[in-house]
């Protein structure tokens, strides 16, 4: 009964870094299958919105306007990829909302702004060695987990 408790109490104080690498080993599933195929499953997405929920309110310090202000975040993100067409992929503007209801506003701005200059780098990068055009498409959720994992490692969050 003792090492129970004991587990129980580890559980109880690591609970948002417990939540936070669950929320990493989600994000790595994703990013291995936009890479192989390009396609996200949306069971698999979807599959993150439990573990967001059940962080924000039980894991997570942040109050919960700034969790639902981050999923806005990813609602913009949806109309931009319908107003665009789909040029930022559907998949990409769920996975954002998800990752802003799970880290909140300012840290989405913050991880969307790490991952869009890794993808511009990356780019830039690709451009240069004549590997892209300027019509080149590239999975973008690697570039949200790196970003993500970058602020896992800073302590951003």
């Amino acid at each position: 009964m003792y090492r129970l408790k004991q587990a129980w109490d580890f559980i109880s104080e690591n609970r948002w870094i417990i939540f936070q690498f669950l929320f990493l080993l989600y994000l790595l599933v994703l990013s291995w299958m936009d890479i192989r195929s390009r396609k996200l499953s949306l069971w698999l997405l979807l599959a993150g919105v439990p573990v967001s929920v059940i962080s924000g309110i039980f894991a997570a310090d942040i109050p919960a306007v700034i969790l639902t202000a981050g999923g806005a975040v990813g609602i913009l993100f949806l109309i931009i990829s319908r107003s665009t067409g789909e040029a930022f992929g559907y998949g990409d503007s769920i996975l954002i909302l998800v990752m802003g209801s799970f880290l909140g506003f300012w840290n989405i701005l913050s991880v969307l702004t790490a991952a869009f200059l890794l993808a511009a780098v990356f780019s830039a990068v690709m451009m240069a060695a004549k590997g892209f055009t300027r019509k080149s498409a590239f999975p973008f959720v690697p570039f949200l987990t790196a970003a993500y994992l970058g602020g896992i490692l800073i302590g951003g969050f």
